[in-house]
């Protein structure tokens, strides 16, 4: 991952009013499945934003459904415009030009992926467990039934993408992240311009390890999501490229070529070791993705995971 933050940004951050480390994990053949698997998660109780009101038997759109493979709540963002990369004073050199990019409508999860559904396809033999069971404090996390409806963690981005796959979803591109974070107006964060704080995201090594997935209501983006910002980073589709924003697609970019044979992909959000800086909604993070031509079960083929990456998953509409 990437970006520091010195004391001489911050100062100019509060001044101005204006508006992670990876720790690579070696994959596991052997890792045990988790026992007990937890039924299908349900989703925490968050309030439903206003403007996304429960489907109903009437003639009125549908804007909230659930996935029957995981039990996920999926929220509808309608086609629209965004305003992508930094607006900001903190704005880095990967995040400009700011740019409008045209996305079709699409389908993101309202939270991030948690225990409890992932160990349902590990259990269907579709997806391998998470490299490691424990979480930055605690010894038991994976399949432990008091973290069932809390973010998975150590999985790389080929595990991110297999679950996604498997549920009938996909991992959503870059663009389609922010704009779910983002919606349709210039906010810094996805709840508006104030800073992070206890109320509205894991964040700053306030809880020192994962939270419940939805326990943060303040910080709910325009669309409904939660947890964009905090809790764990997410992967998305897209290999990184710093300097893509400069010839970007402006219609449903799907991110540059792995030109460079570095595999690296796009993670999003900051965790809950991050701090204002990386919680930005325009920040871009990188972590090592899957190499296609390393040996199968490598680590190289899966690429890197981490106790502070997680995943969402997104779908067409």
């Amino acid at each position: 991952m990437k970006k520091f933050i010195t004391a001489r940004i911050l100062a100019i951050f509060f001044l101005t009013a204006c508006q992670g480390a990876s720790t690579t994990l070696p994959p596991s053949t052997n890792t045990p499945l988790p026992t007990g698997t937890p039924a299908p998660t349900q989703i925490p109780s968050t309030p439903t934003p206003e403007n996304t009101p429960v489907p109903t038997a009437t003639s009125e759109p549908v804007t909230v459904k659930v996935s029957p493979a995981d039990g996920m709540t999926q929220l509808f963002v309608p086609a629209g415009i965004l305003t992508m990369g930094g607006l900001d004073i903190l704005r880095d050199s990967d995040e400009i030009p700011a740019h409008q990019v045209k996305l079709n409508a699409f389908w993101i999860d309202q939270v991030e992926v948690t225990n409890g559904m992932y160990s349902l396809c590990v259990n269907a033999g579709s997806c391998r467990p998470p490299v490691k069971l424990n979480s930055n404090l605690r010894f038991d996390y994976f399949g432990s039934p008091e973290f069932s409806d809390y973010p998975v963690i150590h999985v790389a981005w080929l595990d991110a993408n297999t679950y996604c796959q498997w549920a009938g979803r996909r991992l959503p591109t870059e663009a389609e992240w922010e704009r779910a974070a983002r919606g349709d107006d210039m906010r810094t964060f996805p709840w508006g311009d104030e800073p992070p704080n206890a109320n509205n995201s894991n964040s700053g090594n306030s809880v020192g390890d994962t939270s419940r997935v939805g326990s943060y209501a303040d910080g709910m983006s325009p669309f409904g999501a939660l947890d964009m910002a905090g809790n764990v980073w997410e992967w998305v589709s897209d290999y990184y490229k710093a300097y893509y924003y400069a010839s970007s697609p402006l219609e449903n970019p799907p991110g540059p070529e792995d030109d460079i044979g570095t595999h690296l992909r796009v993670i999003r959000g900051g965790s809950f070791q991050d701090t204002l800086l990386n919680l930005r909604l325009a920040n871009r993070g990188y972590e090592v993705g899957p190499n296609p031509f390393a040996p199968p079960l490598a680590e190289e083929y899966y690429g890197r995971g981490s106790v502070h990456i997680g995943f969402r998953c997104a779908a067409d509409h």
